[in-house]
């Protein structure tokens, strides 16, 4: 099983990106781990792609993506919605190919340093994603990030640590 994670934000720093990485080698400690902030790429408009076409780091993360069986994404929340910095690659990435997630399982994690987690990007993911091709097999959303997460021990929060390890469990027999 392919698994390949990533937080969906540019901050080298994003809790989100540890999260991400917490999960995945949890479901296989060979995982890829991907920064996309390692895939810059322009502001999307129609100009732009018009212009130059679709970036090469673009066509490089969908060529990632396109390994994996498995993704986990940890989704960081900016006003309720996905980061700037996510949306603009999520847009180029459905200009190369708009089944961005064709035949991928797809683990939607939220979190953030507040109590509600990062739900509103969570629920908008989780509606957004599968029309792009993922199948949701598990969204998980992690409160108060810097008081329920080690990064050694992983979730502190018993029962959330629970309910995320009997998900996975669930997956590993799965594939």
């Amino acid at each position: 099983m392919k698994v390949v994670g990533f937080g969906a934000s540019g901050s080298r720093s994003s809790i989100n990106q540890q999260f991400a990485t917490y999960v995945a080698k949890k479901l296989n400690e060979d995982a890829t781990i991907l920064h996309i902030a390692d895939f810059p790429l322009p502001i999307y408009t129609i100009e732009e792609e018009q212009a130059n076409g679709i970036p090469e780091n673009a066509i490089a993360l969908m060529e990632q993506i396109n390994e994996a069986d498995v993704l986990v994404i940890s989704l960081a929340e900016h006003n309720g919605s996905y980061t700037s910095f996510f949306k603009n690659t999520f847009d180029w990435l459905s200009r190369h190919k708009a089944a961005v997630f064709e035949g991928k399982k797809l683990i939607l994690l939220a979190t953030a340093p507040g109590p509600r987690g990062g739900l509103g990007v969570l629920e908008a993911a989780t509606n957004r994603f599968p029309r792009h091709g993922g199948e949701v097999i598990v969204s998980f959303s992690l409160p108060h990030f810097n008081e329920n997460f080690h990064a050694e021990q992983g979730i502190l929060q018993a029962d959330k640590k629970q309910e995320l390890e009997e998900a996975l469990g669930a997956i590993i027999s799965e594939l």
